[in-house]
C-alpha cells in the first residue's frame, strides 16, 4: 500500500539544500558545476600523465597501435578514480562514524558526510554545507563518468559497446539524484566501493597487451579479480538488498523519483555484475586449465 501511494504522487520535488542560502560562499549551483568540471580536469591530467610515464617507462608502450595508445590511457584515469572513490567510500562506510545507524539522530538515508579536504585539499567546501567531502568526491566522480562516457561514444565502440553505456548512464543518473536531493547516499557509496574491482580489470588488460598472458602475474591478477568481483560486485550487492530490505521504511522517505531508481536501478546493475562475474569466472577456469597444461 505504501508504495501504490507513491505511486500516485507525481510531483518530483527535491530538497532546498540544492540552492545555498549562505550569501557568503559561492552559490552552490557554482560549486556543484565546479566540481564535476574538476572531475573532468582531473581525468585529463591523468590521462595525459599516464601516456608520459608509460613513453618512459614502458618500452612496448611505443609500439602500440593509436588506439590501443589511447585505451592505455583511459584506463590509466579510470584506475585512478576508481583508487580514490573505492578508498574514500570504504573509510566513509566502515571507518568513519557518518554512516552508523545511531548516529546523528537522523534517519539513515539522510545520512551525509563532513569529511573535509581529503578529497579534494579543502577546495569548494565551507561549514554551511554539511554534505561535505563526499558529495564533492561524488561530482568528481560524476565528472569521471561523463569524461569517460565521452570518449566511449567518440571512439565507439572500441573503448566498450552499449552494456558500458548504459552501466555509465545508470551510474551518473543515480549520482545525480543523490546529489540534488541529498537522500539515500549511503548506497551511492557502496555502488562507487564496487570500483575497486576496476584496477583488476585494468592490469589484466595491460598484461594482456603486453603479450604476457602466460606469466603468473596475469594468472594472479586473474584469481584476484575474480575473488575482488565476488566481494565486491556479488557480495556487496547481496549486503546491498538486505540493508534496503531492513531499513525499507526508511527508504520509502525518499523522494519519488529516487525511491523507484533505487528499486529499478540497483537490481539492472547487480544483474550486469552477475553477468560480468559469469565472464570472468569462465576466463579464470580457462587460464587455470590453460596453465596446468603447460606445466
Amino acid at each position: 500500500m505504501q508504495i501504490l501511494g507513491k505511486a500516485n504522487m507525481v510531483a518530483l520535488s527535491f530538497p532546498s539544500s540544492f540552492v545555498s542560502t549562505n550569501h557568503d560562499a559561492p552559490p552552490e549551483e557554482f560549486r556543484w558545476i565546479a566540481s564535476v568540471f574538476i572531475g573532468i580536469v582531473m581525468c585529463i591530467i591523468v590521462y595525459q600523465v599516464t601516456g608520459f610515464i608509460s613513453l618512459l617507462c614502458f618500452n612496448g608502450y611505443s609500439r602500440l597501435k593509436k588506439m590501443e595508445r589511447v585505451e592505455w590511457k583511459n584506463r590509466g584515469f579510470s584506475t585512478f578514480h576508481a583508487l580514490v572513490v573505492a578508498f574514500a567510500s570504504l573509510y566513509l562506510l566502515l571507518l568513519s562514524d557518518q554512516f552508523k545507524e545511531d548516529s546523528h539522530g537522523k534517519s539513515i538515508i539522510n545520512h551525509t558526510s563532513t569529511l573535509s579536504d581529503t578529497i579534494l585539499g579543502g577546495i569548494l567546501m565551507d561549514g554551511h554545507h554539511n554534505g561535505g567531502a563526499h558529495l564533492h568526491m561524488k561530482r568528481v566522480s560524476l565528472g569521471y563518468f561523463l569524461s569517460d562516457l565521452g570518449m566511449i561514444f567518440w571512439h565507439f565502440p572500441a573503448l566498450g559497446g552499449w552494456e558500458y553505456v548504459l552501466h555509465h548512464g545508470l551510474s551518473m543518473f543515480s549520482i545525480f539524484l543523490s546529489l540534488m536531493s541529498g537522500q539515500g547516499q549511503i548506497y551511492i557509496l557502496m555502488v562507487l566501493f564496487t570500483e575497486s574491482t576496476t584496477p583488476f580489470v585494468n592490469l589484466r588488460w595491460y598484461l594482456d597487451v603486453a603479450g604476457q598472458k602466460n606469466s603468473k602475474l596475469y594468472l594472479c591478477n586473474g584469481i584476484l579479480l575474480f575473488l575482488g568481483w565476488l566481494v565486491a560486485r556479488i557480495i556487496l550487492f547481496i549486503i546491498f538488498f538486505i540493508h534496503m530490505l531492513l531499513h525499507f521504511d526508511q527508504v520509502k522517505q525518499i523522494f519519488d523519483l529516487g525511491f523507484y531508481s533505487l528499486l529499478v536501478v540497483g537490481p539492472i546493475l547487480a544483474l550486469m555484475n552477475f553477468f560480468w562475474f559469469w565472464k570472468i569466472a569462465k576466463g579464470l577456469v580457462k587460464t587455470l586449465s590453460k596453465a596446468r597444461h603447460n606445466t
